[in-house]
């Protein structure tokens, strides 16, 4: 018999820019509080944690922790790359619903450093070498202009989707706009400055013809946490428990990913239909019945591909989705009402807490402006090459 997970308390601080931010010992000890405030709990009754980020020596979950309690609890530190702190909400959620648990916190941090991401090790093979020369050759143009590797990556997503769709470049755009409409509302947001269309299309060009800066989410320092619950266990310390986790999946690269040669598959394709359907049968619903959701929009380009992988509009049509405005107020799904990665920002080890965060909100019906009507099911979708895709469906309970 698998127990019912419950979402008893999130906690996230603002996110802000490298050099700007507090340490990651306090911006992680800070997130816990405020989740613990939320549930209405002591520290104390945590059993175990899941402490997720990418930048940071061995054991920085616990040096965040015990600046807020030191109770000898199992303490696993994660990294998944960006989908880091979804996989230490899969883990408290496996905890809960095998009944290995009643009270566990999942926790993301990040202190970044400004610039594009880089590796930290030069000693030893990086990650992905053996596919590495699958992105090499697929934009050796850009390459040659010395453009960062994520951003070739899923810059020439966008730009096998614009080939073989006649998508332009102003669905990207588009994509950038909207998502800082939507961080103008949010009070946690790093960016809540308004743009146009325009504005991002005008912007200095990173990859001429396939990118400008605007489309790319900046480096950010923050933390987020929640704390994953049993309904007893939500029941006995009169935690409220409207908000459950329906269904969860991860997913890792299938030989698809890299053979036939496509980024847009190497870029998370194949992963995030795999979780976005098994999640889907588990819950027995079909993106269609999705209102709200919070995805992987590490750069436009990407966000536009996860509306077809998730299923909000068929394979080709995503401008079309975009055009109509079915992916915000009014439309037929809307996405990452937090302004996303792209607005909010992307502090890897904590993004996806912060969409946990948000799309908790969401479900109590306390997101103040950001509000989405009548959600009942929200979605989640957090990417991380290397690779990890971790989809999660919210419900109300």
């Amino acid at each position: 018999m698998s127990e019912k997970v419950i979402v008893g308390g999130v906690g996230m601080i603002p996110f802000s820019k490298p050099g700007a931010s507090p340490s990651y010992t306090e911006m992680g000890a800070e997130a816990v509080r405020l989740a613990l405030k939320d549930a209405g709990i002591g520290y104390e009754l945590i059993q175990e944690a899941y402490v997720g980020y990418v930048y940071g020596d061995s054991t920085s979950g616990q040096t965040a922790l015990y600046e807020v309690g030191m109770t000898g609890i199992p303490v696993v530190n994660v990294n998944n790359n960006c989908s880091t702190g979804s996989t230490a909400l899969w883990l408290a959620r496996k905890a809960v619903e095998t009944g290995a648990a009643d009270c566990v916190l999942a926790l993301g941090f990040e202190q970044m450093q400004a610039g594009a991401l880089k590796g930290h090790w030069d000693d030893r093979p990086p990650t992905r070498e053996r596919f590495l020369p699958i992105l090499n050759t697929l934009t050796a143009d850009a390459v040659e202009m010395g453009v960062p590797q994520a951003l070739r990556g899923f810059g020439g997503a966008g730009r096998e989707h614009m080939q073989k769709y006649g998508t332009s470049m102003r669905a990207f755009a588009e994509i950038r706009a909207k998502a800082s409409r939507h961080a103008a509302n949010n009070p946690l947001a790093l960016f809540k400055n308004v743009v146009s269309a325009d504005d991002v299309m005008n912007d200095k060009a990173v990859w001429p013809g396939v990118m400008t800066r605007l489309m790319a989410c900046p480096p950010t320092c923050g933390a987020a946490a929640a704390l994953i619950v049993s309904e007893r266990f939500a029941k006995k310390h009169n935690i409220r428990a409207d908000v459950q986790i329906l269904a969860q999946s991860m997913t890792t690269d299938p030989v698809e990913s890299f053979d036939p040669p496509s980024l847009i598959s190497y870029v998370g394709g194949y992963m995030t239909r795999a979780a976005a359907k098994e999640v889907y049968e588990k819950a027995g619903v079909g993106p269609e019945d999705i209102k709200v959701a919070e995805l992987h929009d590490c750069f436009a380009h990407n966000e536009l591909l996860t509306y077809e992988g998730l299923g909000f509009c068929p394979t080709g049509e995503a401008e079309k989705f975009i055009m109509d405005g079915d992916n915000t107020y009014g439309g037929k799904v809307v996405t990452n009402p937090s302004g996303g990665l792209l607005s909010k920002g992307h502090p890897l080890g904590a993004t996806g807490l912060a969409q946990c965060y948000e799309l908790t909100n969401q479900l109590r019906g306390t997101a103040d402006k950001r509000q989405v009507e009548g959600a009942k099911l929200a979605l989640q979708h957090n990417l991380g090459l290397g690779g990890a895709c971790v989809v999660t469906l919210y419900g109300k309970n």
